[in-house]
């Protein structure tokens, strides 16, 4: 959701925070590329959105249902711990996007 809000601020400002990783090193860290998506989300264009980072992208249901499942638990009943569901979908995104990140350096 943040992506989205940033990336609505960018494009109708112009303005956009570089990448601190990549501007210190020249290395693109795992988050690289999520502006640009979230950009291509809104204009409905997903072929774009998948190249600008295609492991986020195909992230989004999963992660975007552990988001809904653990909201509606809150309001539910006001708990606030993940089920063991949604803390595997957790571990394999972050793994996911960490070799994503390494992966796309070395190519």
């Amino acid at each position: 959701m943040a992506g989205f809000v940033y990336g609505i601020f960018a494009r109708y400002t112009g303005l956009a925070i570089p990448c601190p990783i990549y501007t210190a090193t020249g290395l693109k860290c795992p988050g690289c590329g999520v502006t640009r998506m979230c950009m291509a989300l809104m204009q409905l264009d997903f072929h774009e959105a998948f190249l600008c980072h295609p492991v986020l992208f195909l992230l989004l249901i999963p992660l975007g249902t552990v988001c809904v499942g653990s909201a509606a638990m809150y309001v539910r009943d006001g708990s606030k711990t993940l089920q063991p569901w949604q803390n595997v979908i957790l571990y394999i995104s972050i793994v996911l996007l960490i070799g994503y990140g390494v992966i796309r350096n070395i190519i």
